[in-house]
């Protein structure tokens, strides 16, 4: 957050601790396979040679987005019961078999962060760290420069915020961005939120081989966005050039950006610019 970027740790914590250090530890009780109870779905291609991941049956909760730094042998050794389910379904299935928390709510916080107040959480590292609040303190700014208020941390802001300025203006405005190096948010109009597209750093391309040459593909830069038409172009070091048919709202470094083709998971990368 320091760095004016957005992290995901629900991604991070797939990546580095139930995709590897869970399978680690089934591997080391000679379990062959882990199930976990995401929604999403894993197949093998035999044309490709390849394991695929593909959506959930039910879209409204599938959770592909937070996957997409699975490798291949991850996904070899990984079963996904509820792909196939609606949750309905398998609230009536846990229900039937007596389990306690069949109807219990749906969970939408950091599960390391019960109250989902991520930046009372920041706020409490630094006082534990002996990291003094004013670090993160800075001014706010519109597009141009002008000064319009102070803040108390940039770690209380991501893109697209619209609560929480504290400024008085004739208008809605919306933060555009953050800048570490010098602790400002900038704010702007809901229009300044549009961008045409990105880069992508670290890619990993889970279904599909790396590409050589511009494809097509749908991509969702947050969880709940709507996956949208793009272009995609390999760049140097790895990274890809996402170019998008129509500008998008909010484009975030820091968050997950995950290719699709249909249902199939093409790959997904890290928003860098």
């Amino acid at each position: 957050y320091l760095e004016g970027k957005t992290p995901i740790p629900c991604t991070l914590c797939n990546n580095f601790i139930k995709f590897d250090q869970f399978l680690e530890m089934a591997e080391g009780v000679g379990a062959s396979h882990i199930a976990t109870g995401h929604y999403a779905r894993v197949r093998f291609d035999e044309p490709s040679g390849r394991w695929q991941l593909r959506k959930g049956r039910d879209e409204s909760k599938d959770q592909t987005y937070f996957l997409f730094g699975l490798k291949q042998e991850q996904l070899g050794r990984t079963l996904f019961p509820l792909g196939g389910f609606t949750k309905p379904e398998v609230r009536e299935l846990a229900e039937s078999l007596g389990v306690a928390v069949a109807r219990k709510p749906d969970s939408q916080e950091i599960c390391f962060v019960p109250n989902g107040d991520y930046a009372a959480f920041i706020d409490a590292y630094f006082q534990e760290q002996g990291i003094p609040a004013e670090r993160a303190q800075g001014e706010i700014v519109d597009t141009s420069g002008h000064v319009l208020g102070e803040h108390r941390g940039v770690h209380h802001f991501t893109v697209g915020q619209r609560r929480g300025l504290r400024i008085a203006a004739a208008e809605p405005l919306y933060v555009i961005a953050t800048e570490p190096a010098t602790q400002r948010v900038v704010v702007g109009r809901n229009g300044d939120l549009l961008a045409g597209g990105f880069l992508a750093r670290d890619v990993n391309w889970i279904s599909v081989a790396p590409i050589a040459a511009p494809v097509r593909a749908q991509v969702k830069i947050r969880n709940r966005h709507a996956p949208a038409a793009a272009t995609l172009s390999p760049a140097a070091d790895g990274r890809v050039q996402v170019r998008f048919d129509e500008p998008q709202r909010a484009v975030t470094p820091g968050q997950g950006a995950v290719f699709y083709d249909g249902d199939l998971v093409l790959g997904g990368g890290w928003i860098e610019r």
